[in-house]
């Protein structure tokens, strides 16, 4: 059994989609037998989201109720520490958790953005793992480009499984850059059969972060993609819906295409919450981020993961994953209007057998136990 420890955010943003994110790889280690440990820091000032004020601000006090009752329904519940502002610990005290990390066989960096620096450099190892693939590597590229170090890391892993193979142009920055897709525990996702009026639906944010500037060209988010499939309704008789969250949202034309446009805050607001809004949706349909397709990542959502687990066939914008992952029979990569038309045509002409297919896809390539299985093997954990 190893002691392992992975940081990330759960407490700052604890809405549903973001919290199973997390909650599956939590969930692969514990299943292997491991002993598992969160951490998470504030990071910066008003850095905590209150999504029934809708505020940000220090105060954590939302997110520490949300996310520790989560935890515990994991028998996690003596098991992570949460820093707020002012060096505040809650969960396990500093003395605490400086010890488990002297003896950690493993820190994960799933998103802390370094801010355990310093108590990791004590863990036997210490592994990033990169859920922002082409984004990173460039924003690690510019910042050497200014005079600052890389972050350091024993070995870097990256959801992108183009990332550092041969004729991408995302920078590798020297570096060997290793491969994980974020895995599902599908127990979580019972399989169940959605009614024939149930939507095809995204739970996305219109834009999640600032566009990048990388070689005199910019990459940008989902808002980008989405243009591209905007009359997809007028195309298929299934109904479509989009859960989405953000400003500058187009929600007038959204509706003229005829997307029926529900609050992404709303439909995730747990994580039970999320889970239920897939099982009321047929499948999946959804864009990726700007930066991910126009850099071939190979990147693929854990989100669909969760569709897929849920037997909710998934149609998504191709970012290279069509490589990784078998497609045609439950999992759908599109490029085009036309060809995401197709793939729901192709789904409701069979809806058993693609949602039979989606759930097997789950199962075989993305179980957490099986991924984090390898993922350890791979480190020698």
């Amino acid at each position: 059994m190893a002691v392992i420890i992975l940081g990330s955010y759960m407490f700052r943003y604890p809405l549903g989609g973001m919290n199973s994110w997390v909650l599956q790889y939590l969930l692969g280690l514990k299943d292997l037998g491991h002993d598992v440990y969160f951490v998470e820091k504030y990071g910066y000032a008003d850095s905590c989201y209150d999504p029934e004020k809708e505020i940000m601000s220090d105060d954590c006090s939302y997110g520490l109720k949300l996310v520790s009752e989560l935890l515990a329904r994991i028998g996690m519940e003596k098991k992570w520490c949460y820093v707020a502002n002012n060096d505040i610990y809650h969960g396990l005290s500093r003395q605490r958790i400086n010890e488990v990390f002297r003896y950690a066989d493993l820190f994960i960096d799933m998103g802390s953005h370094g801010s355990w620096q310093e108590e990791s450099d004590n863990a036997a190892l210490k592994v990033l793992i990169d859920g922002e693939p082409g984004y990173t590597q460039m924003s690690f590229a510019n910042k050497v480009q200014e005079g600052m170090p890389l972050p350091l890391y024993d070995r870097y892993f990256t959801n992108g499984k183009n990332i550092g193979t041969p004729g991408n142009a995302v920078p590798d920055l020297g570096l060997k850059w290793e491969h994980i897709y974020s895995p599902v525990k599908t127990a979580l996702f019972p399989y169940s059969s959605p009614g024939t009026a149930a939507p095809y639906s995204s739970i996305m944010n219109w834009v999640s972060h600032k566009t990048i500037q990388y070689n005199g060209k910019s990459y940008g988010q989902k808002d980008i993609e989405f243009t591209k499939f905007l009359s997809l309704p007028k195309l298929i008789k299934s109904p479509m819906s989009i859960a989405v969250s953000g400003k500058d949202v187009p929600k007038m034309e959204l509706k003229k295409n005829g997307w029926t446009v529900n609050c992404g805050k709303e439909v995730t607001l747990t994580f039970y919450s999320f889970r239920q809004y897939l099982l009321y949706c047929r499948g999946e349909f959804s864009v990726c981020k700007h930066v991910f397709v126009a850099n071939n990542t190979g990147w693929f959502s854990d989100k669909s993961a969760a569709y897929l687990a849920s037997g909710r066939p998934v149609v998504l914008q191709d970012t290279g994953f069509s490589k990784h992952l078998p497609v045609g029979k439950g999992l759908f990569a599109v490029n085009t209007l036309e060809d995401a038309a197709e793939a729901i045509l192709e789904i409701e002409n069979n809806y058993h057998q693609h949602s039979v297919a989606a759930r097997e896809i789950a199962c075989e390539c993305l179980e957490a136990k099986i991924v984090m299985k390898k993922f350890l093997n791979d480190l020698g954990v």
